[in-house]
């Protein structure tokens, strides 16, 4: 069996954005918390990218910090 390389999400697509919580939630766990880069494929710089707009639209209230 090859090992394929996961392609990371936001390569082909626009900039990660805070404002699209929607999306965001794909990337964050029941519990809240933004998963790992090994669960979800990105790539280091949109990693990075994603914890920060997670991290705003929790600050901005889009999305909750625990879960109920």
């Amino acid at each position: 069996m090859k090992n394929l390389k996961q392609q990371c999400y936001f390569c082909g697509r626009n900039e990660v954005n805070w404002k699209d919580a929607e999306t965001l939630r794909r990337f964050v766990a029941v519990s809240m918390k933004i998963k790992p880069r090994t669960k979800t494929g990105l790539c280091a710089k949109h990693q990075r990218d994603l914890s920060q707009a997670v991290k705003r639209a929790k600050q901005m209230a889009l999305m909750p910090y625990l879960s109920a």
